[in-house]
């Protein structure tokens, strides 16, 4: 028998620098912190899904493999809100046709790549 379904999701990433990471997550895509534990914030991204944003160790050397993936159907409105700060934008908006998704990539403050994507394909689930 399966248990019960999960009720919540919550994915951490290590940052080396807690306050200027919070502050891109908060006053930059912002994101509502729901609970600050001292070295560790969650921060809610949806109803039901978390980001936490935690300094009580080391963060990993190799970033490459992390993708923060923030699903909008504003993928320009968020581009052009994100162009008034000082960003890398590995990518500006674009349809990537082998997905059938268009989105932006853009690093936070320790490398991270974070992703703003629309799912273009309508068996993607829609938000309830």
């Amino acid at each position: 028998m399966t248990p019960k379904a999960f009720d919540q999701f919550v994915s951490f990433i290590i940052v080396e620098e807690l306050e200027r990471s919070c502050a891109f997550y908060a006053d930059i895509l912002g994101l509502k912190m729901v609970l600050d534990q001292g070295a560790c914030r969650i921060y809610q991204v949806a109803p039901n899904s978390f980001l936490g944003i935690c300094s009580h160790r080391a963060p990993p050397e190799d970033r490459s493999g992390v993708i923060l993936t923030l699903v909008s159907d504003a993928v320009d409105d968020w581009y052009e809100h994100l162009k008034g700060f000082d960003l890398e934008f590995e990518k500006t908006p674009q349809f990537y046709e082998k997905f059938n998704i268009y989105h932006l990539f853009v690093r936070d403050p320790d490398g991270y790549l974070v992703e703003i994507q629309e799912f273009r394909d309508p068996s993607w689930p829609k938000p309830v």
